[in-house]
């Protein structure tokens, strides 16, 4: 009996040409997503040969979209986002209306209308959440304060962009699109009802979402059942997205990183993460593969001085501005690196607002083809520009004059206060990071009277700790001027507890060479880069999934009482291998 399979083909096409063409990228030494998009340009209308459906795709894409954002938002909690207001509201916006400028003054270059550079600049200054998330998850820095800044940032992007497409059909006549009815009633009527949709949608998820719905997870768990357990969490995910774009007019991604933040109240976060990775990883590839099927590549051989502008604008213009405006609000080298390199991109919001543009006949056709066109280019390059972080810090901290600009001696954050006790700063432990480890351990040496000196990027943080009376740091521990403010040359232990190492080698380096008799304890999640560590002397390191089957193995043998092993050992003088651990004994 003959039916329609186009959905089977698309989702068949795209992810066994994903699979080839990633295959062949990673061969190539290329990031795997850029053989994803050139599997999606394959399979797009533009090129020869099997053609799948672009409407198909696109849908499919936002379901991974809604994946992806929703396991972000299971690690990410509201004091994560409100730790990072400060940098990441102002910091957004600005960079929004520079990017925007930027845009409306390459339109006027090029002869089009101001109503279509606005839409035209707005398209070019949202960065995609889903490749940030991609590039930040392979690099293990999610967690790290810099990748939570980035995250913030964008989810600032996102609901700014929300409510730009809200306002955009009431002004699409003021700017030269077509009309839509009374302008300035309906502008008005339009700038209250989105603002009063989001804010029913936070105060919903954060008063009813944060109790209801971990109470359900919890309640499918009890049941015993793998299958729908892990159903009830992608029903969550997909779900509310869904209910929250229909009911408060917000966008699927936005409603799904809610679902997820509300979930991680409850203790099966965790579980609910890992059950939800395979189908976040499937269809965030169908995002990539739908992102290559719009492209034409005629566009760059037809147009390549305009091409060449936008992905200028997206991948220098962007970068620049927002560097500038991290480095403006005094935080450090490495966080305004961070940030550019995350920014230096467009994807699903710009493509979302362009179409908006063409419907109201403010954006022209070609304009639309160029932000296609940018958006591949720039998510295909962005893994590159994560690899030059480190070598463009390392050349801007040898030129001392441009390094003392960048660092801003003068913050008063970046040194300790004067009033800080001596006895304070003299055999001392130097805490790097004050993050969920970084917190317990502060904890334990406050209570057991040992003094200690924060260091930490979270500008925030360092305030409240200052406020407590805790001697604390703000900037990147890895700059010999930040530990040379913790007093490192006097300290008697350095202690990494931030889950990325990314500099670790450089705060050991520095440590040692001011103080050669310091011990050093480090963190990390990965046994490779352990055995790395342990190799160049690094000191004590801690594995996190080792030390919580050693100290759960400790509980279970001190409930079972000493086994034959542990007879022997203690016949021979030794003693047991189970006794718990204590990163500073």
């Amino acid at each position: 009996m003959p039916h329609d399979i186009s959905l089977i083909t698309t989702i068949s096409a795209a992810l066994g040409f994903g699979l080839v063409f990633g295959l062949i990228a990673l061969r190539l030494k290329l990031p795997a997503l850029v053989g994803y998009l050139a599997a999606g340009i394959f399979l797009g209308p533009a090129t020869p040969g099997l053609v799948a459906d672009v409407h198909l795709s696109q849908q499919l894409a936002e379901i991974g979209v809604m994946l992806l954002m929703f396991g972000v938002g299971l690690h990410f909690s509201v004091k994560d986002l409100m730790d990072v207001r400060r940098i990441a509201l102002p910091g957004a916006i600005l960079q929004i209306v520079a990017a925007t400028a930027m845009g409306v003054g390459m339109a006027h270059m090029w002869g089009w209308s101001f109503g279509a550079g606005l839409v035209f600049g707005l398209a070019l200054s949202v960065a995609s959440t889903v490749v940030l998330l991609r590039a930040l998850e392979d690099r293990g820095m999610l967690d790290s304060i810099n990748g939570r800044i980035a995250v913030g940032w964008l989810v600032v992007e996102d609901l700014v962009t929300v409510l730009v497409l809200v306002l955009l059909p009431a002004l699409s006549g003021w700017l030269g699109g077509k009309p839509a009815g009374d302008a300035e009633g309906s502008l008005w009527m339009a700038l209250l009802t989105a603002i009063a949709q989001m804010g029913a949608f936070v105060v919903f998820m954060l008063v009813v979402g944060r109790r209801v719905f971990p109470w359900v997870l919890w309640r499918v768990a009890k049941t015993g059942s793998r299958e729908l357990f892990t159903l009830c969490v992608i029903a969550t995910a997909v779900g509310i997205a869904y209910g929250s774009s229909l009911v408060f007019g917000v966008s699927f991604a936005l409603g799904a990183f809610f679902a997820g933040m509300v979930l991680r109240e409850s203790a099966l976060a965790h579980r609910a993460a890992h059950e939800s990775l395979p189908l976040r990883d499937a269809f965030s590839v169908l995002f990539f593969v739908s992102v290559g099927m719009l492209f034409d590549p005629m566009v760059v051989m037809e147009h390549p001085v305009h091409v060449l502008a936008v992905v200028a604008v997206i991948m220098f213009g962007k970068s620049i501005a927002a560097f500038l405006l991290v480095i403006a609000l005094r935080y450090p080298l490495n966080t305004a690196l961070t940030v550019s390199a995350s920014l230096a991109q467009i994807g699903e919001f710009s493509f979302i607002l362009a179409g908006l543009g063409l419907s109201l006949e403010l954006l022209p056709k070609d304009a639309h083809s160029y932000i296609l066109a940018g958006a591949i280019i720039s998510i295909a390059l962005n893994p590159l520009l994560f690899k030059l972080i480190e070598p463009v810090q390392r050349l801007i901290r040898s030129r001392s004059d441009i390094a003392r600009h960048f660092e801003r001696p003068d913050d008063p954050l970046a040194e300790l206060p004067m009033a800080t006790p001596a006895e304070k700063l003299a055999g001392h432990v130097v805490l790097v990071g004050y993050g969920r480890v970084g917190r317990r351990i502060a904890d334990d040496l406050e209570a057991r009277g040992i003094h200690f000196v924060v260091t930490e990027q979270n500008r925030e943080l360092v305030e409240e700790l200052r406020r407590r009376g805790t001697p604390a740091v703000a900037g990147d521990a890895a700059e010999p001027a930040v530990l040379i403010q913790a007093h490192i040359a006097r300290a008697r232990m350095l202690v990494v507890a931030t889950p990325d190492t990314f500099g670790v080698r450089a705060m050991i380096n520095t440590a040692r060479t001011l103080n050669p008799e310091i011990l050093t304890v480090v963190r990390t999640h990965n046994e490779q880069e352990a055995e790395l560590l342990r190799e160049e002397h690094a000191g004590q390191v801690f594995v996190g999934e080792h030390e919580l089957a050693h100290n759960m193995t400790g509980y279970i043998c001190r409930k079972l009482g000493p086994g034959p092993a542990d007879v022997d050992s203690s016949a021979a003088g030794m003693a047991p291998q189970y006794e718990s651990r204590h990163p500073l004994a």
